[in-house]
């Protein structure tokens, strides 16, 4: 009793019946895009055996989710029939009428997926649960019992009247039946159903298509704009307004740019000297090559002061772009769950051995033997780009580390996931890494 007594307190029974909703509207969803507003099966959609898996699973861990939160809701229910009149359950139960719409849509969900688990389910399995009641702004109880059970149980006594004949054992395989059955109606020349399901396929897989697309050019272009235009017309601007003066100018803002100048202006020197001695060029008494010394060495400050201050304009504007990027994100939750599908269907749909080629390209490159060059210039641009001085320890530590982690992601997802929805694609991944 204490436990429920706390649940009721961390979790309200509106906002369980929330969670069960959400859960529910998102197979809704995925029955709209992709399975022409049928139950995620595999006759209701001309999908591959790993999309309609993957479409599976997702299914049943928001149905799992509907139904626990649903047993939830009614367990915090029957506590408030069993608690005192100045419990102040009318605070979760004032609007009745949504509390049922979504009752009912959650059990409309519910009983496409668990009708025929539970055909042969006895009567009196749910006999002994309390119908639930709503209160409504102070009005008198209404009993609202959850209709699912109960449309379960005619089923089950429809199916059992007619003899219950689609359970029975096939001669064939279903699955060949199903392939059979799609061509005889794709071949039909009066069946116009073939047509419209093909052309709505397309188009759903046209708009799915276009979407993602403009989405990650949205990605890409806004923040880049976002970088240059701050940077271009902000950034620099007040830099060189209010935080710059010439009197107290910063030549070099870290050691190996000021080391990168010695060296340049050092070879400079090396280079006048090695073209006099070969007659390339007339001698120079020392006032003169004093004079060129110093010249070269103001247009080499000056690069390098430019430099410094393009380094910390990066990091602002570099900023300004992450802004960008998470507001894209924020504002765009149904162009990622378009763009997740659309690179779910994309790479779940390919091949196994084009699979496998992905897989091994991707791990050779980052965390395969020649990757610690690549990872010592992606770091050396890194520390270029925001004006970071190079430091070994540093980078040979995140490269004896950081490639570790990703290879183990890797395994990791090949085990847990592509080894479930593609065993056949793991062992072609296993045949070519061989």
């Amino acid at each position: 009793m204490f436990r429920i007594f706390k649940q009721w307190f961390s979790d309200p029974p509106e906002k369980l019946l929330e969670q069960a909703y959400q859960a529910t509207l998102m197979i809704k969803v995925i029955e709209d895009e992709y399975f022409a507003q049928k139950p995620v099966k595999e006759e209701n959609g001309s999908y591959s055996e790993q999309v309609i898996a993957y479409f599976k699973q997702e299914v049943n861990q928001n149905l799992q989710i509907a139904k626990t939160n649903l047993k939830q809701f009614k367990n915090s229910r029957a506590f408030l029939q069993w608690s005192s009149e100045n419990f102040p359950r009318n605070k979760y139960f004032k609007n009745a009428a949504v509390i049922l719409e979504k009752l009912n849509f959650i059990e409309e969900v519910i009983f496409h997926y668990e009708g025929s688990k539970r055909k042969q389910k006895p009567r009196n399995a749910s006999q002994d649960e309390k119908p639930l009641t709503i209160d409504a702004q102070n009005s008198s109880r209404r009993p609202v019992k959850f209709s699912y059970e109960e449309k379960l149980e005619s089923k089950s006594e429809e199916a059992e009247a007619s003899g219950n004949i689609s359970s029975q054992t096939s001669v064939l395989p279903r699955s060949l039946l199903r392939t059979l059955n799609r061509i005889k109606r794709e071949i039909d020349p009066k069946s116009s159903e073939a047509e419209e399901e093909v052309v709505k396929t397309f188009r759903t897989s046209r708009d799915k298509t276009a979407i993602s697309i403009r989405f990650l050019l949205l990605l890409i272009i806004i923040p880049l704009l976002t970088h240059q235009i701050t940077k271009t017309f902000i950034i620099a601007p007040v830099m060189e307004k209010y935080f710059i003066h010439e009197e107290e100018q910063v030549l070099f803002i870290n050691r190996d740019f000021q080391e990168e100048a010695l060296m340049e202006l050092q070879r400079f020197e090396e280079t006048l000297h090695f073209k006099e001695i070969l007659g390339m060029r007339p001698e120079m008494s020392e006032a003169e090559r004093e004079e060129k010394v110093k010249e070269k060495a103001i247009e080499i400050a000056e690069e390098y002061q430019s430099r410094g201050k393009n380094a910390i304009q990066n990091i602002i504007a570099d900023l300004c772009s992450v802004i960008a990027f998470a507001v894209i994100i924020y504002v765009s939750k149904k162009e990622i769950a378009v763009l997740k599908s659309f690179i779910d269907e994309f790479i779940y749909g390919l091949s196994d051995s084009a699979k496998a080629f992905i897989i091994i390209l991707s791990t050779d490159m980052f965390v395969g033997y020649h990757s610690p060059h690549g990872w010592e210039v992606i770091l050396e641009e890194i520390g270029r780009h925001f004006g970071l001085p190079e430091s070994r320890e540093f980078n040979f530590l995140f490269i004896a580390t950081f490639p570790v982690i990703l290879d183990t992601i890797f395994k990791y997802w090949i085990f847990r996931y592509l080894n479930r929805i593609s065993p056949s694609a793991v062992a072609t991944y296993r045949n070519m890494n061989e």
